[in-house]
């Protein structure tokens, strides 16, 4: 399942589904898709318990104070509430937009809906590295059941008071984000950096069913983010393939209760949502809202949050957790309406509806009047047009002439890849060094000073060698086992010319290379690695350099030429993120992302150019070839990774290093599971002892070694009451 729901086999995800069905139906929040991992990952407990029965450590969840500013809490995070007196222990299971500028009765000034986190007015972004946003958290504080849960009293004195909650039951926090670009991280992303930041502990808990550093392999970061992500993925395809739920974005309802919900004739039922539905439809068409003789456009933006709040008796449906579900269904019924009854969102009367921003006040839906004059679109994809309709217009654009990409020269190519003597003595010099893209391409290979210097002897300026090759573990042509080669040597330099290199040899490949004083002989060998390992974009089973396969294994680079021209925006991308980018001792390449089109095209190229790269990094994002980090730019221009105090922080864009997938044998690696003949890997977990019995001093040593795999060094020893059961494999 760390490999996405296309990867999991169809009886596993048949039982994943029916878990899931349950927990929806048993929350009476909406189960976002980070809450169903919650609960697959942590163990929720559908009798009533929730989490009251899991091995989470309270001490480790982040504290949030009701009105004050703070840390990214995305949807799925558990925190402590602070309080006057007990803390409490809740899951945040929804959260949305508290802009000020929304009034009671759900108008929203055009520039809020879509505008980013900090923005400061009608087309002022603001200036702020670290923005700011007034958020509205929907806790549940009955996640950890009824032991750690406050009693009805306690919680109404606490709404009424408004100190440590609001009178609904919610947290309204200013969230101050470490970036813009953190602020516009999807869902999913947020939780995973949550996951392994401030939750770590929690996320690599000992006492969890399986680790994820048990499902990766390990504990690097690069492993544990893509596992994950991979989890979380399957958990959404699960939700969404359900046929008994529906999701509004991350959020899965039963289809029962959204039934239940239009067969309701009380608050915030049927009725009301049909009434909701014709007032978005309406609002750009009312006769309060046009005047006679008018005929310029007309729209309005609603947020579907504060304008629940106007119905009749709707108040007690709108505290705690109920929210949340009021909110989705009410989406959900604008959603419906806007695909069955319109042309892509125009209506009959005219009027175009469409959501605009999915996030501010529970969802901000924008009604245009005439609706027909504007060019159509998914009216369920959120376009952010009230915010956009407040930025300057782009100035008229000149006439472009398309560039074609150069190659920069490499600023690191002179330290890139260089030789390193093993030995040197009487009888033999060693040494070993990369090859490089220009060895392939010209067919030589350097020698070391110290050859080039006993090779360099009177009269015989370019002698001939023999050059026998041992490519360890595969099998050579004659003509490139063994071959004749010139020595072209200089003053203190000198290099083997006329080289036929095997086909599978490649840049960054290390070769070890040995000559006998006074011999014609060379000696060039390859070195295997202990297991293959996916090397970019190709899987070796030899040494090599990590920094000049990142460098030169690149779009457009071949033995038989390297070059930029012809290549297609997303080649090129890769290509200059490689080529270009700061470069770090295990491979990975980190740029600038403002300053890519110039260094593609040597010079800001053409507009339409520019989209073409925004776009290819766009999708080679989404599909994790590339990942977006945060550096530093000093005084003198110059970037830097990791960001430096003092600094001002830029985006980047980085290229990772395919690292070689660990294979636990979860299955065997085959297919429907079905691996070790018949066998299954049953990882090290914690088990309820009988009472009166106690753990032996070899499962506790056990758990330790457990917990020191999983990166807790120490301070590990078993709940009492529990034995641990260590990793084995058992017969079906």
């Amino acid at each position: 399942m760390t490999g996405g729901y296309d990867a999991v086999p169809g009886e596993e995800c048949s039982r994943l589904r029916s878990y899931l069905e349950a927990v929806v139906e048993a929350r009476p929040a909406p189960v976002h898709t980070t809450l169903a991992f919650n609960a697959v990952y942590f163990g929720y407990e559908l009798g009533g318990d929730g989490y009251g029965g899991s091995p989470l450590c309270l001490d480790d969840f982040p504290v949030i104070t009701f009105g004050e500013c703070a840390p990214v809490l995305p949807v799925g995070a558990m925190v402590c509430v602070a309080t006057g007196s007990d803390p409490l222990y809740a899951e945040i299971v929804y959260r949305e937009g508290a802009h000020p500028e929304v009034d009671v009765l759900g108008d929203v000034p055009a520039w809020v809906s879509g505008a980013p986190a900090g923005a400061e007015g009608p087309g002022r972004p603001g200036t702020d590295a670290e923005p700011r946003r007034r958020e509205l958290l929907v806790p549940d504080l009955h996640a950890f059941g009824p032991a750690l849960s406050l009693s009805p009293a306690q919680l109404h004195r606490l709404r009424t008071r408004g100190r440590w909650i609001n009178e609904d039951g919610h947290v309204v926090v200013d969230v101050c984000y470490p970036s813009l670009q953190v602020a516009r991280r999807d869902d999913l992303t947020a939780y995973a950096d949550h996951l392994l930041t401030t939750a770590r502990e929690q996320l690599l808990s000992p006492f969890v069913p399986v680790s994820l550093a048990s499902l990766v392999g390990g504990t690097h970061d690069d492993d544990l983010r893509a596992g994950l992500l991979g989890l979380l993925d399957t958990v959404r395809g699960v939700l969404n393939s359900s046929a008994v739920l529906r999701t509004w974005g991350h959020y899965a309802l039963t289809r029962a209760s959204l039934a239940d919900c239009w067969r309701d004739t009380g608050p915030l039922g049927g009725d009301d949502l049909r009434s909701l539905v014709a007032a978005v439809e309406r609002a750009a068409t009312t006769p309060a809202r046009r005047r006679h003789g008018l005929v310029a456009p007309t729209t309005v933006y609603t947020a579907v949050g504060p304008r629940l709040r106007v119905f009749p008796g709707a108040e007690e449906r709108l505290r705690g957790v109920r929210y949340a579900a009021a909110v989705c269904r009410a989406n959900v019924a604008l959603a419906d309406v806007v695909q069955g009854d319109s042309e892509q969102g125009l209506f009959g009367n005219g009027s175009r509806v469409s959501l605009d921003d999915a996030f501010e006040g529970g969802g901000v839906w924008r009604s245009h009047h005439p609706g027909d004059a504007e060019a159509p679109g998914d009216p369920l994809v959120p376009a952010g047009r009230g915010w956009n309709s407040t930025l300057p217009a782009p100035p008229e654009p000149e006439t472009e002439v398309e560039l074609e990409p150069v190659d920069a020269p490499l600023a690191d190519d002179d330290a890139l890849g260089t030789g390193e003597l093993l030995r040197s003595d009487a009888q033999e010099i060693v040494w070993r060094a990369p090859l490089r893209l220009a060895h392939l391409i010209g067919g030589w290979f350097p020698l070391h000073p110290f050859v080039a210097q006993d090779l360099h002897l009177p009269r015989r300026a370019h002698p001939t060698l023999r050059l026998e090759l041992d490519h360890v573990g595969e099998t050579l042509d004659e003509k490139e086992a063994v071959q004749y080669v010139a020595a072209e040597l200089g003053y203190d330099s000198g290099r083997l010319a006329g080289i036929v290199w095997p086909d599978d040899f490649f840049p960054g490949l290390m070769l070890e290379l040995r000559r006998l004083r006074g011999d014609t002989v060379i000696r060039l060998a390859t070195r295997r690695l202990k297991d293959r390992a996916q090397a970019g974009d190709r899987e070796t089973g030899h040494c090599y350099d990590p920094r000049v396969l990142t460098r030169e294994d690149v779009p457009g680079s071949s033995r038989h030429g390297d070059s930029a021209v012809g290549l297609g925006p997303r080649q090129l991308v890769m290509r200059t993120v490689r080529r270009c980018g700061l470069l770090t001792l295990d491979g990975h390449a980190l740029m600038d992302r403002s300053v890519l089109p110039s260094a593609v095209y040597g010079r800001r190229p053409a507009w339409s150019q520019v989209a073409a790269l925004d776009s290819a990094v766009a999708k080679l994002l989404a599909e994790r070839l590339l990942e977006s980090a945060l550096g530093s730019r000093d005084t003198w221009g110059q970037p830097h990774f990791p960001p430096r105090d003092g600094q001002r922080t830029i985006p980047l864009i980085g290229y990772r290093p395919a690292r070689p997938r660990v294979i636990s044998p979860w299955g065997g690696g085959e297919p429907r599971g079905e691996g070790l003949r018949g066998a299954q890997f049953v990882a090290g977990h914690l088990r309820r002892l009988r009472p009166g019995c106690l753990p032996s001093d070899v499962q506790r040593a056990a758990f330790r070694e457990h917990c020191r795999r999983l990166g807790k060094a120490d301070g590990w020893e078993l709940p009492y009451g529990y034995t641990f059961v260590t990793e084995h494999a058992r017969g079906r």
